[in-house]
């Protein structure tokens, strides 16, 4: 088991372990915010939170039953076949999901038999990791959001539809316990199969939920895999501890939102951005260039990525087509369209908007996230809109919908492993008659074409890439089409003569306006009011010209230099009066020497083809019929005209100065903008810059709050160590004094206060200042010896009242054997010594009666001793 914990998760791993039974037969594996530059206390605090072993996890450590493990500061860790690797870190400091990563590896390794658990913490680490041990057949548990301190982390997991169970930490113990030990998960963790005497009972419950899920939901999951189905149904039965499926039938029947709990199980999207790397490595290498090659005018890619999710693998098809792009650099412009579609109507809504967790820095490069994402102040990345206007979201059913065509790429990975045969091999051929005949099908991992080698052939490498191959000869069974589709394609086909006698008419129709328009109708232009061509009528060419340089279709660039001037004045009239302005006898050069033409200009309002546009009519001059004779240039008219001419001349000079400068503001305002750009990157470096430190600053007060728990929790047991002491020397009724080593007072008994006037604020205080009940003024000469020497000195002293103390003097010793000072004890001997004076006066008296008494008989002589008697004993007398 898994367990993923952040700020305030030390609190909560008391509270769970507080609920977990003794010998449950789990294994814990407690992955926690750490600060990497100190060492952590958390295995000694856990330590009196549970009877179970807790240990700091070392290298290629084994895991058994009934034993927590710790992970190391500033490491990552993975699991491989029931062995821990810690491992360092891939991510910088702030951007670590270490929750995630370690429960990838567990579901990855141990399947359906692994348990993730996520409690209190900030941010979202632990959320995809979850979802990954879910779409293995593992249990997802979430403590309560509303039991965390932080309560981000909880939240995320079960806003992301990973959580199997959300209860208070102490609680979830009892649930997994009692979610393992359900009847109906077998003790492997395999498919429960029927026996002979249930086998009919069982599948006809298995039916009864297909039944029921269909009615709900409206999506048939019957030729899904029954395997995949009832491993499915078998974690919601053990959730609500059912014995028989016929049980969770009558359950679901009674229930309608668990159909909805049920039909999301069933559609358990793993995915993320460039999973199995080498196959997203080949298409950018070999698939898209070779794509490029093949049409050298360009054009649009189209592709089809069928059960898409949440859009990661969708965007990152759109992103390796950029990256292509990039290598190749192609002189002709290419696109890309892709059509993502899914089941799940939820995950194509969270599709759409682009939107995605930290996580992905996990799994999307620096670069890449430079380029293609736009990081949002909440941490999350939302993809550019360069790449998110290439992808269409759509909700679709593969079984029933009808399929995306004329397609040069089809993605559809993991997929097919859970459908039956019989659906796979109608897919397959409906797939070949998708793609174009150099089109490419990209399958996953554990997917082939099986039967269907003769409509795809594989492609060089190790990748699931297959290449659509066109049949010699007619295939033996026709395209199974969807339901649907195949209804809208038969009613096309119903009436062929009146689908096509349609057309004919129309054509002709359409033929006959063209060649009217083309003899009979004036030549004339549709702009936008800034005089961009939208649409051309009849041949213009006597009055427009392509510019020279970069393809230009306003018409004041591709007006003759003829008509310019007058046509340029119109328009900025019409355009300014919302009028018609109607210019005539223009002379052009494009048509025969003298020809001349009428400009109609007319501003078209919200009764014309549309608001904005504006149309312009050319129209050739009538012609009469004797042409007038020009001029003489020595005639009064020769001279007018020379002098229009000279005037004329100046104009357009003036005008090409005009437009030079225009030409050179423009340049200038360039110019302008690029150092806008600049400085536009600078801000935006900047601000990545500072949304790094963001994210450091995040990543270090979750370990600071996790360290500041520690740390409390190390005061408190300090305190109690604290108050064992001081309750432990007050018991003893010994007056006791510690001194630092300036001789000052550092801390006391309350029976010292009886011999030396000591209150609580004299802590600090010199001993010599202070005033003491006892005759002994040596006691500062004999602390200074002790403390030189470090040797104990005891000695017996006498106080005012008539007491009398036995004083001991020790050096203070540190815990690092350092002496800081001494320790006094002053031990009442008043009662000894009045016992001690006692005892002497009577043994005093004693003797004094004692030599009373001899002094009498050695007075008095002895008369005639009588002499002792060899080897005998005297007699008394």
């Amino acid at each position: 088991m898994g367990i993923g914990a952040s700020a305030g998760g030390l609190e909560a791993l008391e509270q769970f372990f507080s609920g977990v039974p003794l010998e449950s037969g789990l294994a814990f594996v407690i992955v926690q915010h750490l600060d990497p530059t100190r060492k952590g206390m958390l295995v000694e605090l856990l330590q009196h939170a549970t009877p179970m072993p807790v240990a700091q996890i070392e290298d290629r450590m084994t895991v058994k039953p009934d034993h927590v493990y710790v992970i190391p500061p500033d490491h990552d860790l993975s699991v491989l076949h029931g062995r821990l690797h810690p491992l360092e870190p891939s991510a910088p400091r702030g951007l670590r999901l270490p929750i995630d990563s370690f429960l990838r590896s567990l579901a990855d390794d141990q399947g359906e038999r692994s348990l993730g658990v996520i409690l209190s913490g900030m941010g979202s680490d632990g959320t995809l990791g979850l979802r990954a041990i879910k779409a293995r057949g593992g249990g997802g548990f979430v403590q309560d959001p509303a039991s965390a301190k932080f309560d981000s982390m909880p939240r995320s997991a079960i806003d992301a539809g990973s959580a199997d169970c959300v209860a208070r930490p102490v609680a979830l113990a009892g649930q997994i316990i009692a979610y393992l030990r359900a009847p109906s998960r077998a003790p492997s963790g395999a498919v429960v199969v029927p026996s002979r005497g249930g086998e009919e009972s069982g599948h006809s419950g298995l039916e009864k939920v297909v039944l029921l899920l269909r009615a709900q939901t409206g999506h048939d999951f019957s030729l899904y895999k029954k395997s995949t189905i009832y491993r499915r149904i078998e974690r919601r039965m053990g959730l609500h501890q059912l014995v028989r499926i016929a049980d969770y039938a009558r359950y679901l029947r009674e229930n309608p939102p668990e159909a909805t709990l049920l039909f999301k199980e069933l559609l358990i999207g793993v995915t993320s951005f460039f999973r199995d790397p080498a196959v997203w490595e080949q298409l950018r290498t070999e698939v898209l260039p070779a794509w490029f090659a093949a049409r050298p005018a360009g054009g649009t890619m189209r592709a089809w990525v069928a059960g898409c999710s949440t859009g990661e693998e969708a965007y990152t098809l759109a992103m390796t087509f950029r990256d292509a792009l990039a290598d190749v650099k192609p002189a002709v412009p290419f696109n890309l369209q892709v059509f993502a579609t899914d089941l799940d109507e939820e995950a194509i809504d969270r599709a759409r908007t682009g939107k995605f967790r930290p996580q992905v820095s996990a799994d999307v490069s620096m670069a890449r996230l430079r380029d293609y994402f736009v990081e949002e102040s909440d941490g999350g990345f939302t993809v550019s809109k360069t790449i998110r206007e290439m992808v269409i979201f759509a909700p679709q059913n593969l079984v029933m919908d009808p399929p995306f065509t004329k397609l040069d790429l089809l993605s559809c990975r993991n997929l097919l492993i859970y459908l039956e045969a019989d659906l796979q091999r109608k897919l397959l051929p409906l797939f070949h008659y998708s793609l174009h005949p150099d089109g490419v099908l990209l399958l996953g991992s554990s997917e082939t074409v099986g039967q269907s080698h003769d409509l795809f052939i594989a492609m060089p490498g190790k990748n699931r890439l297959y290449r659509r191959q066109d049949q010699q000869a007619r295939p033996a069974e026709p395209v199974e089409f969807p339901s649907a589709f195949a209804r809208a394609r038969g009613t096309v086909s119903d009436s062929p003569r009146s689908s096509a006698a349609a057309p004919a008419t129309q054509n002709l129709q359409v033929l006959t306006e063209a060649l009217l328009l083309e003899h009979h109708a004036p030549a004339a232009v549709l702009t936008t009011r800034q005089g961009d061509i939208l649409y051309i009528s009849g041949k213009i060419g006597a009055y427009l010209e392509p510019a020279a340089g970069k393809a230009n279709l306003n018409i004041f660039a591709m007006a003759r230099d003829e008509i310019a001037a007058g046509l340029h004045e119109a328009f900025s009239t019409a355009v300014r009066k919302n009028t018609e302005v109607v210019l005539k006898d223009v002379k052009s050069g494009g048509g025969r020497k003298g020809d001349g033409v009428s400009i109609t200009v007319r501003a078209l309002g919200e009764a014309g083809s549309g608001p904005g546009q504006v149309l312009v009519v050319f129209k050739p001059a009538e012609r009469r019929g004797r042409e007038a004779r020009a001029p003489s240039p020595t005639s009064p008219g020769g001279t007018r005209l020379s002098q229009l001419e000279d005037e004329l001349r100046r104009c357009r000079e003036d005008l090409q100065t005009t437009r030079e400068e225009m030409q050179s503001s423009q340049e200038e305002l360039r110019s302008s903008n690029e150092e806008l750009q600049s400085t536009n990157e600078e801000l935006q470096s900047t601000n990545e810059e500072l949304t790094t430190s963001k994210e450091e600053m995040q990543s270090m007060n979750e370990e600071l709050q996790t360290m500041n728990h520690e740390l409390q929790s190390k005061v408190d047991e300090l305190g109690r160590a604290s108050d064992d002491m001081k309750n432990l020397l007050n018991s003893t009724d010994i007056a006791t004094l510690f001194l630092d080593g300036d001789l000052k007072v550092r801390r006391f008994t309350k029976q010292t206060a009886k011999i030396i006037k000591l209150i609580d604020a004299d802590a600090g205080r010199p001993i010599t200042d202070l005033v003491s009940d006892l005759d002994y003024d040596e006691l500062p000469d004999d602390v200074a010896t002790v403390l030189q020497s470090l040797v104990v000195s005891e000695r017996q002293v006498t106080a005012r009242n008539g007491r009398s103390f036995a004083v001991r003097i020790m050096p203070y010793r540190a815990q690092d054997n350092r002496v800081d000072g001494v320790v006094i004890t002053f031990t009442d001997m008043t009662q000894s010594k009045q016992l001690e004076n006692r005892l002497l006066e009577t043994q005093a008296m004693l003797e004094k009666r004692l030599a009373a008494r001899a002094e009498p008989s050695a007075a008095k002589p002895s008369a005639d001793p009588a002499p002792p008697r060899k080897g005998g004993r005297r007699s008394p007398k």
